[in-house]
């Protein structure tokens, strides 16, 4: 394992990369699968690394809580290096409910990940949609646990969609997510 901090190439405002991704339920999943949503969670996350799994309840959550907002999970972890990483598990992860987002998609070329600048897991992108566009409003920490055995005392993703959904600016620093790094097939 080794540990890493985000640091994204999108800006304030920058648009959603597209993407056309397999979900765990068979379904491939665009940018278009979430146009009834005002907001767009996207988190990098994977199932074997500590960090990521210390959010799945946190994320189960938002997914429950929120209706106007989609929580997608993105795997992009190398899933010949990381069998725990691959489809059939992620849908192991979803059909026992530890996993329940709105949508859990397989980035198997890593190339989405590579494009919205992910390198950990978890790494949180928050979208507002404006304008029939997703546009980034907020990259940072979940919460304040930086440690998979910490309790969280400030959910800093919550605020931020709270902001969202209340028509207001997102006023939050963009302190960095960490987790694992992200297992590039490559690397």
């Amino acid at each position: 394992m080794v540990l890493q901090e985000s640091d994204s190439t999108l800006e304030a405002s920058d648009e959603a990369p597209a993407f056309e991704l397999e979900g765990v339920d068979g379904q491939t999943y665009t940018l278009e699968s979430f146009a009834d949503s005002e907001a767009l969670l996207v988190v990098f996350t994977c199932n074997h690394c500590p960090y990521a799994k210390a959010k799945f309840d946190l994320l189960n959550e938002l997914a429950a809580e929120y209706d106007d907002v989609a929580v997608v999970g993105i795997n992009p972890n190398d899933a010949e290096e990381y069998p725990d990483d691959s489809l059939e598990a992620m849908q192991e992860y979803v059909d026992d409910g530890r996993i329940q987002y709105d949508a859990y998609l397989r980035d198997e070329s890593q190339s989405v990940a590579r494009e919205y600048g992910a390198v950990c897991t978890p790494d949180p992108f928050l979208f507002d949609r404006d304008d029939g566009a997703f546009r980034l409003v907020y990259h940072g920490r979940l919460d304040d646990a930086l440690n998979p055995e910490d309790e969280p005392t400030r959910f800093h993703v919550r605020e931020a969609i709270d902001s969202v959904l209340a028509g207001e600016a997102v006023d939050l620093e963009w302190q960095p997510s960490q987790g694992c790094s992200i297992k590039w097939a490559d690397d």
